[in-house]
């Protein structure tokens, strides 16, 4: 018995099916050349296994045994197939599961039932207890990842929604926040910068000068990063706008991408490098990040003593730099590249460049976009133009001139997920400050700590930890600031800690706690969106580094501040 199946270009195959004897059947065919006209990408799968890329032998006649009608431009639209079987059809597999992964889904429900169920404490309101839930089922279902991470947050939204916990105003109120703007304009920003070619010109220059290995590539953008932290205020955008693209450039000229099973080759510890060196290089300027002003003024406030921007960068200075060396080593070791040394890269990239030739239009326009949207970034503070703005502002030079297409800036999947889930984040978080539960929660600690008859030092240390730690629940720096800092700063001063020394030890703390997790801090969702890393390692590394951090700005910096008269 044969299959018979007739397609639009009137092309024909013949396979035996299962447990079939070969027949002579008469052809004027030689050979099947049938198949160099057939194309595969249109066929399902079920086609696809009726057209045999191996026949049987003796399997094309002689001499013709079926006349097909003159005319066959009806067959161009429509597929058919004659069957001479009588075997049973083929069966064709079901469709794979596209929804849910239902275990870490289950897992992440039962933590909001759990906790929804549990007594509320005195002091806190039912609305704030049952947020809280919410937020850590949420918090569990992205760690999980049942569903996209847009997918979990915008769920966690609606139960909130559904529950009467928020508003919907008010579980969508941080969409109309500034920074997830900021970071999805950085993956706009990434698109022209790697599609005019301008990324990859500049990924080759820094391989040209530092390539030779991959520790050498990795402190030049670490050390670059730190440069610019003073001048640039927004880590959202000094790590979205410039350095995510840089970064991506380099990864990708090195042969390391995302999806192909390359991407330890240099993009995974890269990628996880810059993110946490980014978070150091924010602690030790006063205008790193946007919300060490903030930590100035509440210290001024709570203690009637101020902290200069020389007072900030002198204290930070040396605990800082010590950072900056050890913590991209000590990933390196951990979690290393696997090419670690390319002698060839700086002479290979020589070649790159010279066969790139001159700038393109296109390249020469991203360059003074990105040079206009930094010094806006720079400048912005004496202009009263913010940091998002100027982005808006560079992104629509760049769709004005082509460079990037309003179409390419919807395909970019990553920036709208990372806008959906830090948002979502960001309006539960915000709500449970507004709920009074972190108010409680810091109370609750200050009475704890207070009642243990430590030393200064022990008690101040306690305060770290439990501040620090608890940025878990925190979605914004400022927002935790806002939040706890006046708080502990009371408690260590009541306590005896010197006044001017805890506040700055907290104030750099609020940084450095950024590295937590993939949303405590700006640049946290722009790296890890990148996708180089998984998500499991990013919370892993990330608590490894705040031990590492906690011991050398705690530790170095305790002899350094000691040394400057700090305490």
């Amino acid at each position: 018995m044969a299959s018979i199946t007739l397609i639009s270009s009137c092309n024909l195959e013949f396979r035996p099916l299962p447990n079939c004897r070969s027949r002579s059947i008469n052809s004027p065919l030689s050979k099947p050349k049938i198949l160099q006209n057939l194309s595969r990408s249109h066929l399902s799968p079920h086609q696809n296994r009726i057209f045999s890329p191996k026949p049987c032998p003796n399997f094309l006649p002689s001499k013709p045994s079926l006349q097909l009608p003159n005319s066959t431009s009806n067959l161009s639209t429509r597929l058919f197939q004659i069957r001479a079987s009588t075997s049973s059809p083929a069966i064709i597999p079901s469709e794979p599961w596209q929804g849910a992964s239902l275990k870490p889904l289950l897992a992440s429900i039962a933590t909001g039932v759990i906790l929804w169920f549990v007594p509320v404490p005195a002091g806190v309101s039912k609305n704030a207890w049952q947020l809280l839930a919410i937020f850590l089922a949420t918090i569990v279902g992205i760690i999980t990842q049942p569903l996209p991470l847009g997918a979990v947050a915008l769920m966690g939204l609606g139960a909130s929604v559904l529950t009467k916990t928020l508003t919907f105003t008010a579980a969508f109120s941080a969409f109309g926040d500034p920074i997830p703007w900021l970071i999805a304009l950085a993956f706009f920003f990434a698109r022209g910068f790697i599609k005019t070619g301008l990324g990859n010109r500049v990924a080759y220059q820094f391989v040209k000068l530092f390539g030779s290995t991959s520790l050498g590539l990795g402190y030049s953008l670490v050390f670059s990063e730190a440069l610019l932290a003073p001048a640039i205020p927004s880590v959202s955008a000094r790590s979205g706008g410039i350095f995510l693209p840089l970064v991506k450039s380099l990864c990708v000229a090195c042969g390391s991408n995302v999806g192909d099973g390359t991407e330890n080759r240099l993009g995974s510890w890269l990628m996880l490098t810059c993110f946490q060196t980014s978070v150091i290089s924010s602690s030790m300027f006063l205008t790193a990040m946007a919300a060490n002003p903030l930590s100035a003024n509440l210290t001024f406030n709570t203690i009637n003593q101020t902290i200069g921007w020389t007072d900030w960068a002198v204290a930070a200075s040396v605990p800082g730099l010590v950072s900056l060396i050890v913590v991209p080593f000590l990933l390196y070791l951990l979690y290393p590249p696997t090419v670690k040394s390319s002698p060839d890269a700086p002479r290979l990239a020589k070649e790159k460049l010279e066969k790139m030739g001159p700038m393109s239009k296109n390249e020469i326009i991203m360059a003074v976009t990105l040079l206009l949207t930094v010094g806006l970034w720079i400048f912005g503070g004496m202009l009263k133009v913010d940091a998002v703005t100027a982005a808006i502002l560079g992104l629509s030079v760049l769709l004005i001139t082509g460079v990037v297409t309003w179409k390419e800036c919807l395909a970019e999947s990553v920036a709208w997920d990372t806008l959906t889930w830090f948002a979502a984040l960001i309006a539960m978080a915000g709500y449970l400050n507004k709920y009074g539960l972190i108010s409680w929660f810091s109370q609750s600690v200050v009475k704890f700590v207070g009642g243990l008859g430590l030393s200064w030092q022990l008690s101040f240390g306690i305060l770290v930890l439990l501040y620090f730690y608890s940025h878990y629940f925190f979605a914004s720096g400022a927002a935790h600031i806002g939040a706890m800092f006046t708080a502990f700063l009371s408690v260590a001063s009541a306590l005896g800690t010197p006044p001017l020394f805890g506040a700055m030890v907290l104030s750099f703390l609020s940084n450095l706690m950024g590295g937590l997790t993939h949303y405590g801090i700006g640049s946290a969702p722009v790296f890890y969106g990148a996708n180089y890393v998984p998500l499991g390692k990013w919370w892993g590394y990330g608590f490894l580094i705040s031990i590492v951090n906690i011991i050398i700005w705690l530790g170095v910096g305790g002899f350094w501040w000691k040394f400057i008269g700090l305490w």
